[in-house]
């Protein structure tokens, strides 16, 4: 095997790992350019569905240092595949829910899935690739984020405007599961971390992923 072979940039692999990126942030956002449709839908006024990104934002901010933590041991490809399926089952309960309390919970666990992921998905990039690639390859692994942003959440509006906001999760949840089978057949799996290499709360607060994360979802609260 020759060097450019053995050093080849997995770009499926990391393509998969920016779609985690995308769906984390349409998920977390969409609801912001569907406020009328989601608040008539559910019965209670814009503002009470605003507050739906604030629950998503204070999932996010309360589990990604204690999830990440505690499963610094976990293989990473189960613990990817756990976070986006908790997308499909936060996203599809709250497409078939007729009750705000039950969307705000939907909602708070779609948080907790996105703490979890923003903690993984540039460590898992850089795991990929030999050292002189790992910037290249984090940077791949997160042009998702503003995919979702410039692109995803305006389709998302639109598409609400015109099928229904329920549709739009739906088809998030629907991209959640093909995104899994796409990791499972793409994504490399690496162990987690071994006891005497984890690191304390403190520690994981600096990681990549972390501090962006809780920064991202402190600010959507606050703009919620």
């Amino acid at each position: 095997m020759n060097s450019a072979t053995a050093h080849r940039m997995p770009v499926a692999s990391l393509l998969a790992l920016a779609m985690a990126a995308f769906i984390t942030i349409l998920t977390e956002a969409l609801p912001a350019g569907l406020l009328p449709q989601m608040a008539q839908g559910l019965a209670v006024s814009e503002a009470w569905v605003g507050q739906t990104v604030t629950v998503y934002a204070i999932g996010s901010l309360v589990a990604a240092i204690p999830l990440t933590a505690a499963t610094q041991g976990v293989r990473r490809r189960p613990l990817l595949l756990a976070a986006i399926g908790g997308f499909a089952i936060a996203n599809t309960v709250t497409t078939l829910s007729a009750s705000y309390a039950l969307t705000l919970a939907a909602r708070f666990v779609a948080g907790v899935s996105a703490g979890l992921l923003w903690a993984l998905l540039a460590g898992y990039a850089a795991r990929m690739v030999p050292e002189h690639q790992k910037g290249r390859a984090i940077a791949i692994a997160m042009v998702g984020t503003p995919l979702a942003l410039s692109l995803g959440v305006p389709a998302g509006t639109l598409l609400g405007n015109l099928l229904g906001w329920r549709m739009c999760f739906g088809i998030i949840s629907l991209l959640a599961l093909l995104l899994m089978g796409w990791v499972r057949l793409k994504v490399p799996d690496f162990a987690g971390q071994p006891t005497d290499k984890r690191l304390s709360l403190r520690q994981v607060f600096i990681l990549p992923g972390i501090r962006p994360g809780a920064v991202r979802g402190a600010g959507l609260r606050a703009g919620a």
